[in-house]
């Protein structure tokens, strides 16, 4: 509530601000707000966007801008100025450039290139040249770096003359005369040391760095494992040529989770916000996966058409269709899930292949025991107290839902399990085995145990 009324109060002071139209005040106004409310205030004033990045100074504007939706960055780049546009875009750090960069058209990046300085433009081709999800387009060349040879007292000076212009300075980069990352030091170690102490002396030669075409959820987990704000970044040869910040691998992960998310429920990655897509776009990202998964479905129609003599002579089986079919690809979409999750989040690797089989033998089958344990009271209770009649062999009727039901979940189990793992050994997105996927997959298989199941029990009686 309290959170509430703040954001209202805000919101109030800067419609009186943007009312009196005094620039002055707006500039003061602005300036004056953290940057993630200024944020909010963007979100909340579409309208006025344009003219709130424009009366921040050069520096909290790209602050703001950073942290904005992609959409929001491309309509204030059309819309400001191109003084100011260019500006801005001069502002920001390499990376996050290259991050907005990466959202807009060809034609519009080259034309964008122009407007930066021969500096800039030069750090931004290069890391534009580094393979799309790679480490070195989240890279950022600002850093602070020393050699073994110098002393506290030189690099307390160096921090002091190029700290500035870094994005972070909690760790020191020490490299040699070929540009060799020798180790990386944290800054704390420098102030608490005398000012003759070299640098050689505070090395333990103990440091973790980043290829530059490591793919980025690499990055990801290697951040995640050893609590780091901020990881150099090398090339095959050991030369440092930049480092990587959590706050760019923090967008990188959501960026990811939200595809998961996507994949996991039978679509493409939308790219953007869901209610900013075109319904053109949006249709073409659906339509790919509900064609595959309708042709799927077909082969569920040619199963049962296989089986239409046994569904004709014992009509009682067909009830059970609906149950069986759904019991397997909701266990087949658990199972997958639950995996994709574990190993997004490194739980599960490729070794761990037997690991996750063997718990799903166990599980599958104490499901489908539950399961058909259900289906099994429920053609007793019904027969018994004559809600349904399921005929004189009812009883193998309710073996046959009972035997079904572990096979199927079981089965369900398996595949759901497995197949992320599959694909991930074939270096494809486990997302891609998405919940829907599944059971569709389990359905069509689903049909065949169960009415093998009812051909073993019911065989010279009903079939």
């Amino acid at each position: 509530m309290l959170a509430e009324q703040e954001n209202i109060s805000l919101q109030q002071q800067f419609n009186e601000v943007i009312a009196s139209e005094d620039k002055l005040r707006i500039k003061e106004f602005l300036n004056d707000q953290n940057i993630s409310d200024v944020a909010e205030l963007i979100y909340d004033n579409d309208d006025v966007e344009t003219q709130i990045i424009s009366h921040l100074s050069i520096h909290r504007a790209a602050s703001v801008f950073k942290i904005l939706d992609s959409i929001v960055q491309k309509r204030i780049i059309k819309d400001l100025p191109a003084f100011k546009s260019a500006e801005l875009l001069n502002e920001l750090p390499a990376d996050d450039r290259v991050d907005f960069f990466e959202e807009l058209p060809n034609s519009t990046v080259r034309e964008l290139i122009k407007t930066l300085e021969p500096a800039e433009r030069k750090i931004t081709l290069e890391l534009l040249g580094y393979p799309e999800n790679s480490v070195g387009r989240l890279m950022t060349p600002d850093y602070v770096y020393v050699y073994e040879y110098n002393t506290v007292k030189e690099v307390l000076e160096t921090i002091r003359r190029w700290g500035t212009n870094s994005e972070t300075i909690d760790v020191i980069y020490v490299i040699n005369g070929r540009g060799e990352l020798l180790d990386d030091i944290r800054i704390r170690d420098f102030i608490l040391a005398s000012p003759d102490v070299k640098v050689s002396d505070l090395m333990d030669e103990r440091f973790i760095s980043l290829k530059i075409n490591d793919d980025q959820e690499i990055a990801s987990e290697v951040f995640k494992m050893n609590n780091r704000t901020a990881l150099p970044v090398t090339d095959e040869k050991n030369i440092l040529l930049g480092i990587v910040t959590i706050d760019d691998v923090l967008w990188v992960a959501q960026e990811e989770y939200s595809e998961d998310i996507q994949k996991i429920g039978g679509t493409e990655a939308l790219d953007e916000p869901y209610l900013d897509i075109s319904i053109p776009k949006l249709i073409k990202k659906r339509a790919g996966w509900l064609v595959i998964l309708f042709l799927s479905e077909m082969l569920t129609a040619t199963a049962m058409q296989y089986f239409q003599k046994e569904i004709e002579a014992a009509t009682v089986l067909a009830l059970f269709i609906p149950l069986i079919m759904s019991s397997g690809g909701n266990s087949g979409s658990q199972a997958s899930t639950l995996i994709i999750q574990a190993m997004a989040l490194g739980e599960v690797t490729l070794a761990d292949w037997w690991r996750v089989m063997r718990r799903e033998l166990i599980s599958g089958f104490i499901l489908g025991v539950i399961l058909g344990s259900i289906g099994f009271l429920r053609i007793i209770l019904w027969q018994n107290l004559h809600i349904f009649d399921y005929g004189i062999y009812w009883k193998l009727v309710a073996a046959t839902i009972f035997f079904s039901l572990i096979g199927i979940v079981l089965w369900g189990s398996l595949m759901g399990s497995m197949l992320p793992i599959i694909l991930k050994k074939l270096k494809l997105d486990p997302a891609a085995s998405s919940a829907p996927f599944v059971a569709t997959l389990v359905d069509v298989t689903g049909i065949v145990i169960y009415f093998s199941v009812a051909y073993f029990f019911l065989k010279g009686i009903l079939l």
